[in-house]
């Protein structure tokens, strides 16, 4: 079974090899979670996506964000002010592309979400940039 078809969280860290995650993910969904790629803006299909419920790993199926934390950032990409839980994503500097920012990685399997930035909404001030490729909705 792959291992993005998980209905529950986790409690160990996931560990897949990377011919696994290869198998188990399509080209696109393995550049941005295990290469850290990124889609291009306002083309995913959880961008403008309004449903109630949570956001999935695609990689490992843990839950990472709720509904209720998503907004319109006009940024192009799913757009959040706070993670489902303090512990479901990890934050790590990324001087990638010539630029300062902070990456945001599934605590679970440590797949390549998307970023994280200080320009968001009250009551956090952040905005989690999130790749709609990474993601898995349930209702």
């Amino acid at each position: 079974m792959p291992p993005y078809n998980r209905e529950f969280i986790v409690t160990e860290k996931t560990k897949v090899s990377d011919d696994q995650w290869k198998e188990n993910l399509d080209p696109e969904q393995y550049r941005i979670a295990r290469e850290g790629g990124t889609e291009k803006a306002f083309t995913g299909k959880y961008y403008a996506h309004k449903e109630n419920g949570h956001y999935h790993c695609i990689c490992c199926g843990a839950a990472l964000f709720n509904s209720q934390h998503k907004y319109d950032s006009g940024s192009g990409w799913p757009s959040f002010w706070s993670p489902i839980a303090n512990d479901a994503v990890t934050a790590r500097e990324d001087n990638s592309l010539g630029m300062k920012r902070v990456e945001v990685q599934c605590a679970q399997c440590d797949a390549h979400l998307g970023h994280v930035f200080e320009d968001g909404p009250q009551p956090t001030g952040l905005r989690y940039c999130i790749n709609s490729t990474v993601l898995q909705f349930k209702k």
